[in-house]
């Protein structure tokens, strides 16, 4: 929790990129995997050991906590690099680190740093807490809990004055937005029985994301499924009833998208800050949510639902494989300059046109996702109306770009209104 006592909102940080992009849009805290042992192995892009002391830099120069995940199942022949990930976590003065496993939570007790119970523990009950609370100051409940059994929960450690390592009372994370696991909590092993790939390992293949025909092989009779994604749930929502979710006691609001991309960080983080805001300003109303929700579509989702937090008993299933964003980024070119006195960006397009009057995003390790409109530019050193590959254009822009930040162009999706 925030020292003014408000939701921390704790933001996904896939890459540098999108960790600028939680840090510009109001994030209280980042997660982050390193490496093979985290729950987004497979991502193309993961942190690396060299740079922790930069997470841990740029967090700190904004007053934002840093969580190193270390989730995944371990193996003995684990333990040597989760010795040295820790200790460099603890060199780096990484806050926390988010843990499942008792070789990790013990390790990293033993350093004297602070450890989260990770989801995948399924805490579901006060005794389980309390066993946890020995090890750690924050638990992360399990994701199919009501928002009654969440507020039980946190009712019952102010009651009993359950307190972590740190002599505080334990605070309550709960996942407030992004992609849900079909299986309990992510605990699924599907991908490890069809491609010996194990999601518990963070190399989860996505079987439950494709379509599937259900056949009746004993009487040879093909059923007829009006949604064909049978086990693709849609994505978590929870902006629609935060209020609910903060008068629960929860202390940390989780949004997951470590494998997403930057302008998804930007807009999830912006909109949960100023929702979280309103709630603590007492200005929380369903017309700000309206705006929100549509902020929230912009970016990648498989459509929303309010998970298990209403009490429902199944998951609400996608109709598609993929993204229901109402826009998309198309890739426009790359910035080779910014004259800092004139305010001005300088791109060289490499693909599609860019005209006065697009929606341009541009993103990097260090400028994050900048979202801005194009109301005047010079294409060729001459003021332009378009400019087309193999043009060198330049922008005004009130924010700094760097060599090679990317430059792209936002348009409207089939599932825009």
């Amino acid at each position: 929790m925030t020292q003014s006592g408000s939701i921390e909102l704790m933001a996904p940080a896939g890459s540098f990129d999108s960790l600028q992009a939680a840090l510009d849009n109001g994030a209280d805290s980042v997660y982050f995997g390193v490496e093979q042992l985290n729950m987004r192995a497979r991502a193309t892009i993961n942190f690396t050991l060299d740079d922790l002391p930069e997470i841990s830099n740029r967090c700190k120069a904004k007053n934002v906590r840093t969580y190193l995940t270390l989730n995944t199942i371990i193996y003995d022949h684990d333990l040597k690099i989760i010795k040295t990930l820790i200790d460099a976590a603890v060199a780096a003065d990484i806050t926390a680190v988010i843990a499942m496993d008792q070789a990790v939570i013990a390790y990293a007790r033993s350093k004297n740093m602070e450890v989260h119970i990770s989801t995948q523990i399924n805490v579901t009950n006060i005794e389980t807490l309390k066993f946890y609370a020995m090890f750690a100051d924050t638990v992360v409940l399990s994701r199919e809990l009501s928002i009654g059994q969440v507020k039980k929960i946190t009712e019952q450690i102010k009651e009993q004055e359950i307190k972590g390592p740190s002599g505080r009372l334990v605070e309550i994370e709960v996942f407030g937005h992004g992609a849900l696991c079909m299986a309990v909590s992510g605990k699924c092993y599907m991908s490890l029985h069809t491609y010996n790939s194990s999601a518990n390992r963070g190399a989860c293949k996505q079987n439950c994301r494709a379509p599937y025909i259900v056949y009746d092989k004993e009487n040879d009779i093909e059923l007829e499924i009006d949604n064909e994604y049978i086990m693709s749930a849609k994505d978590l929502c929870t902006i629609n009833f935060l209020d609910e979710l903060a008068d629960a006691g929860i202390s940390v609001l989780k949004i997951e998208g470590r494998g997403r991309a930057p302008e998804y960080v930007a807009k999830t983080i912006k909109s949960y800050r100023e929702a979280i805001d309103a709630i603590d300003n007492k200005t929380y109303n369903q017309d700000k949510v309206a705006g929100w929700m549509t902020e929230l579509k912009k970016v990648y989702n498989r459509g929303f639902w309010g998970g298990y937090f209403m009490g429902r008993n199944l998951g609400e299933w996608s109709n598609t494989s993929g993204s229901q964003a109402t826009q998309k980024k198309v890739f426009i070119g790359k910035a080779t300059h910014y004259y800092p006195k004139a305010k001005i960006g300088e791109f060289n397009i490499q693909a599609f046109n860019i005209n006065i009057g697009d929606t341009i995003l541009i993103t990097g390790p260090t400028t994050g996702a900048q979202e801005t409109k194009v109301k005047e530019m010079f294409v060729n050193d001459t003021k332009g109306e378009k400019g087309i590959k193999g043009d060198v254009v330049t922008i005004p822009l009130e924010f700094r770009v760097r060599l090679n930040d990317k430059l792209y162009k936002i348009e409207k999706t089939e599932f825009a209104d």
